[in-house]
């Protein structure tokens, strides 16, 4: 069998909408935006997690964040943790640039790393993150913290796209999977200065929920933004400046992705996703770990030379990537993945699910056509938005109890959340008690 070599490339913490080809009027990403003209679109594509870790390693088994257990950033995979490079045994697996796998062992099932994440992103201890009401981030550097200027993460993308091109040049003669991971667009906001000098923040134009009072926010999210710090207020032109910082650092990660496209030829298999996005002030708030739309909706572009350019507005998520990567190998379906091969896309409901710091209860999401459901335990009243008819957000519809049971029952056909609630807190509690011997 005649099996294509691979190309997967993972941002950090780019939200779905931040691209030309998603139709955001400013945003500049050329090489994206062609990737995307060739492949095929996925419009509706969302994280299983709105956090790093939780995310990344739902991507990389194909399994829901409860399957494997994986609450927070501070887990660190067991012995029998299976990625993508223990079920493609017949490529070549190779991984350059960002994974944010925490522990000792630093390829989980790929035969080889060219580059490692930055060290003080690689957590051994397995501590997880205090839950608690009164818990708060140190700062909100997340969003005051930019500007122009050389940054770490900047020059480990670079060096990522510099390990992969050297690969690419001569990579033998198996085919290969070739994973490439970039911390752009992640925070800090600080950017490299010809990109920054693409975008005016007089001509940023704001979220309309940007300075929304914390007051008339469901008391989750209110506590959400306390724990952030995102209830601290910042000014109009902080959130101008970090907009563009943000938009910067999305062009940034093009220009390195445009280094890896011309060093493919068209046959090589594309995909370009993202592990979460960033609601970049979007209901006052900035990073992830709630299920607005900025934060859960993710980029997903598709190249494959069998499938004709096209835009799919199917429901997809992550856990669908490794049933793809085992089509695209020749491989079977595997009936113990959740997920779908994304060359024949199904439409159904995604769940996405966060179990760490800023929620003392766990939450969950469950996107379901027009309807988005968010579950933060029976002692919480949901959400429910019907995103077609509000896209912004705005207007909670939790009080129309039929939509409410019909989306809860949906949600129960996949997990049931309140046992697993119990088991992700006597899971940390365990590792809490560990890290502490």
């Amino acid at each position: 069998m005649n099996r294509p070599n691979i190309l997967v490339i993972l941002s950090d913490e780019h939200t779905g909408s931040a691209a030309g080809w998603a139709g955001h009027p400013q945003v500049r990403t050329p090489n994206l935006d062609r990737l995307a003209a060739h492949g095929v679109s996925f419009d509706r594509a969302y994280t299983n997690s709105p956090m790093c870790v939780p995310s990344r390693l739902s991507l990389m088994t194909g399994q829901y964040v409860h399957q494997i257990g994986a609450w927070d950033n501070g887990v660190v995979p067991g012995p029998d943790f299976r990625s993508w490079g223990h079920h493609l045994t017949d490529y070549q697996t190779v991984i350059a640039g960002r994974t944010h796998f925490n522990g000792p062992d630093r390829t989980l099932g790929f035969d080889r790393r060219l580059t490692d994440d930055l060290d003080f992103w690689i957590d051994h201890s397995g501590r997880p993150p205090r839950r608690t009401p009164d818990w708060q981030r140190p700062t909100n550097s997340h969003v005051t913290e930019h500007g122009t200027g050389d940054h770490v993460h900047t020059q480990h993308d670079v060096d990522a796209t510099d390990a992969a091109l050297q690969f690419l040049n001569d990579p033998g003669d198996e085919p290969f999977l070739l994973y490439v991971g970039y911390m752009h667009p992640h925070f800090p906001l600080v950017a490299p200065p010809e990109f920054r000098a693409l975008y005016d923040p007089a001509e940023v134009e704001l979220p309309p929920t940007w300075n929304e009072p914390v007051s008339s926010q469901h008391p989750v999210i209110s506590l959400l933004r306390h724990g952030f710090r995102n209830d601290e207020p910042i000014t109009e032109e902080q959130m101008r400046e970090a907009t563009v910082c943000y938009w910067a650092l999305i062009s940034h990660l093009d220009h390195q992705i445009g280094r890896l496209l011309s060093a493919v030829p068209d046959d090589t298999v594309v995909i370009y996703t993202s592990d979460h996005g960033e609601l970049a002030g979007h209901h006052g708030i900035w990073q992830k770990q709630c299920f607005y739309e900025p934060a859960v909706h993710i980029p997903l572009l598709l190249r494959h030379p069998a499938l004709a350019p096209a835009r799919v507005t199917s429901h997809v998520s992550l856990v669908d990537v490794l049933p793809t990567l085992r089509d695209i190998a020749g491989l079977p379906a595997d009936p113990a993945l959740p997920g779908h091969t994304l060359l024949d896309p199904v439409d159904r409901p995604v769940l996405s699910e966060y179990h760490a710091q800023g929620m003392v209860d766990g939450g969950y999401m469950l996107k379901s056509g027009p309807w988005k459901y968010c579950y933060y335990g029976a002692a919480h009243q949901p959400q429910v938005f019907n995103l077609e008819a509000d896209p912004l957000e705005v207007h909670d519809l939790s009080s129309d109890r039929w939509i409410v049971d019909k989306l809860d029952a949906e949600l129960r056909a996949i997990l049931d959340p309140d046992a697993t609630d119990h088991r992700a807190k006597s899971d940390q509690a365990t590792r809490r008690a560990s890290a502490a011997d």
